[in-house]
């Protein structure tokens, strides 16, 4: 997938890998490591996991910390979100 220029900012682009193995959340040792990792900040988390699970994310049984959520993209890549104020 990828997808249209921005005018300006920041954006990011993916694409399909047909061989691809998810990496395991939480890793260990063996385990298909992370190539990436986002921290998307959110103006409230309940919401933005709730869109987050509308769009095909699934929340992680594995919740290191109280104020992020852990979970996991269609094709298994872990990204987390936070509360921020300054996402809104």
């Amino acid at each position: 997938m990828g997808g249209a220029p921005l005018a300006s900012g920041a954006g990011l682009s993916f694409q399909l890998e047909g061989g691809h193995v998810p990496p395991t959340w939480p890793p260990g040792p063996g385990d298909q490591q992370m190539q990436a990792h986002l921290d998307i900040g959110v103006t409230d988390l309940a919401a933005g996991v709730a869109r987050a699970q509308a769009i095909g994310a699934t929340l992680t049984e594995e919740q290191p910390q109280d104020d992020v959520r852990v979970l996991l993209d269609p094709a298994g890549h872990p990204f987390c979100l936070f509360e921020s104020a300054a996402a809104g």
